[in-house]
């Protein structure tokens, strides 16, 4: 499978299970965007269902607009008509992974593993509400606070800020705080073809 180059090229799902401190188990749906790394959810119920996954993707579109791609395991939540429903309403492809090969799914488990070990293994939950509040803080440190090697050392929000598309004045494309050099060739002026066609002298 093809590596993105961009934002909202593909987005990486997955479900991680945790317990509170009397026993009683929930879980974490993580959403993360491959290309720049950045958390996108991080939603912990004591139930998942297909419909729920539908309901969060729709509240990240809302806000990022919509992924050309999803990828995820084989779970029964990700298999379902729900999920089938919504990819098809929001014409998003979706991918899953072959089964038994979670290294399909690299850069989500990658994420997982760091969740994990600096956050699942460290705490101690005690409710759902402490759980919903240690994840949201832990998801804005990683993406505002934390350079990651991958994207040159920059947090995931500042390489998705360094690598996304907006206007310049003469209305051509720039990369929004980069450096990518201004086209050869300036935009024609307004005007200078009565018609959208071409015509060639001879």
């Amino acid at each position: 499978m093809a590596i993105p180059q961009g934002a909202n090229q593909r987005w990486s799902l997955d479900f991680l299970s945790d317990a509170f401190a009397d026993g009683r188990r929930f879980r974490i749906l993580a959403v993360v965007d491959d290309f720049t790394r950045e958390c996108l959810a991080l939603v912990a119920d004591t139930s998942l269902s297909g419909l729920r996954v539908t309901r969060e993707l729709d509240v990240i579109i809302a806000w990022r607009g919509r992924p050309a791609m999803c990828l995820s395991d084989n779970g029964t939540e990700l298999t379902g008509m729900a999920v089938l429903r919504f990819s098809q309403e929001r014409q998003i492809e979706w991918h899953y992974i072959a089964p038994g090969k979670p290294t399909q799914n690299a850069f989500i488990e990658s994420f997982n593993a760091r969740l994990r070990d600096e956050l699942l293994n460290e705490t101690l939950f005690t409710s759902l509400a402490q759980a919903r509040a240690v994840l949201a803080a832990w998801k804005d440190d990683y993406n505002n606070a934390r350079p990651h090697s991958a994207l040159g050392n920059l947090t995931p929000t500042e390489y998705a800020k360094r690598n996304a598309l907006g206007p310049q004045r003469d209305g051509t494309l720039r990369y929004a705080e980069g450096s990518a050099p201004r086209p050869v060739a300036s935009p024609s002026p307004l005007g200078s073809y009565s018609t959208g066609t071409l015509s060639i002298a001879g």
